[in-house]
């Protein structure tokens, strides 16, 4: 599997788009770290309904994506889909796709034994709701029937947003021993036990079993730090982010920080990343704001803010640090266009946009080289 070293100054970039639109699916293009350059031309387009999310399995020799479908939509049906990449050329090629049980999938994580995925239902429709929901693996990499699902009650503190459930996100604790579900319709944190040797029913009760975030909040994407010491959430609809601190299992909510700047525009929390050696921290602001926030991590892992960045377009989807740290890639969905922007390593500081590069409805970026 080809990686990256000082010396390599191109890598394969996977971008997932929504295809309501001109967009097709998945696109391969090259991706130019001495330039800050994606190439015109993609090497690769795997047509697949409105690949939103993509997970990359440890050995980076298998990719799962949700398709976002749902009512209203061309494919009602909510799916996930797997693929194989070849080690050498990077080519993909489909498995298969497997229904979720839920509308609009928007989030998927692998198990840390990479033998279960965990994907998250958000279901714009607040019936039946969101869920989380945990699909077998099979030996050649292609997916099974779902297996286990939970749904959780919503808050209904926002009558619009939160009157049914809405799962954002699910992800792993470093250990792979827990499972942590984020519901922005419920305002929690669902905290499962990780039983891998229960195939049937692999997510079990955990104590402390949830972690309760302010009303109204939102929680969106929840994200540990490398140590497994610290861990950051970003609460959608307060335009937030919180840090806790992790042991055991549990979440110890220490702090949360306005990502709007006071008197100013109402943002939406959304996105967020740590740089590789876990000193920065980047956090999207869309609505309104369409920021990149910059945060400086200290040793406790707190946090400080040491800039504010337009992501030059509108509603920042996802982004992505690429191979070497120079340059942070920003998927603008609704301005239909990735942006380049140079990256000073050292301070974390993002500088001059290099790049605005045209793509319709981009949702998701990942790199195939580390």
């Amino acid at each position: 599997m080809a990686t990256a070293t000082a010396a390599e100054t191109s890598f394969d970039l996977l971008v997932g788009t929504y295809t309501q639109g001109k967009s097709e699916g998945i696109y391969r293009y090259r991706f130019d770290s001495s330039r800050g350059l994606i190439a015109a031309r993609p090497e690769q387009l795997v047509v697949t309904g409105n690949p939103s999310w993509l997970a990359l399995s440890a050995d980076r020799t298998r990719l799962y994506a949700v398709n976002e479908n749902g009512p209203g939509q061309a494919d009602t049906v909510g799916k996930a889909s797997s693929f194989k990449i070849d080690p050498t050329t990077h080519v993909l090629d489909p498995l298969n796709e497997v229904e979720t049980q839920g509308d609009e999938p928007t989030h998927a994580s692998l198990s840390k034994d990479g033998r279960f995925l965990f994907v998250a239902n958000y279901a714009v429709h607040p019936e039946p709701g969101g869920s989380a929901v945990v699909l077998g693996i099979d030996k050649d990499g292609s997916l099974l029937p779902v297996i286990q699902q939970e749904r959780h009650p919503p808050s209904r503190v926002d009558a619009e947003r939160q009157s049914g459930s809405h799962v954002h996100s699910v992800v792993s604790a470093p250990n792979g021993r827990y499972v942590y579900v984020s519901d922005l319709g419920a305002d929690k944190v669902f905290i499962y036990r990780m039983d891998a040797d229960n195939k049937a029913w692999p997510l079990g009760p955990a104590g402390p079993s949830e972690v309760r975030l302010p009303p109204g909040s939102g929680p969106r994407h929840l994200l540990f730090d490398a140590k497994g010491k610290y861990a950051y959430l970003t609460l959608e609809m307060t335009a937030q982010v919180a840090k806790f601190d992790y042991r055991s299992g549990g979440l110890d909510l220490k702090h949360i920080i306005d990502l709007d700047q006071q008197g100013g525009p109402k943002g939406a929390g959304g996105a967020l990343h740590l740089s590789a050696d876990g000193r920065f921290l980047y956090v999207s602001n869309r609505g309104a704001v369409n920021q990149l926030v910059v945060f400086a991590v200290d040793e406790q892992g707190d946090l400080k803010e040491i800039q504010r960045r337009s992501v030059d377009g509108d509603h920042p989807r996802e982004f992505s640090l690429d191979p070497t740290g120079r340059f942070v890639l920003i998927a603008d969905q609704k301005s239909n266009a990735i942006v380049v922007v140079q990256r000073d390593e050292k301070t974390g500081l993002l500088g001059k946009t290099v790049q605005t590069f045209a793509i319709d409805s981009p949702s998701a970026l990942v790199f195939l080289d580390k």
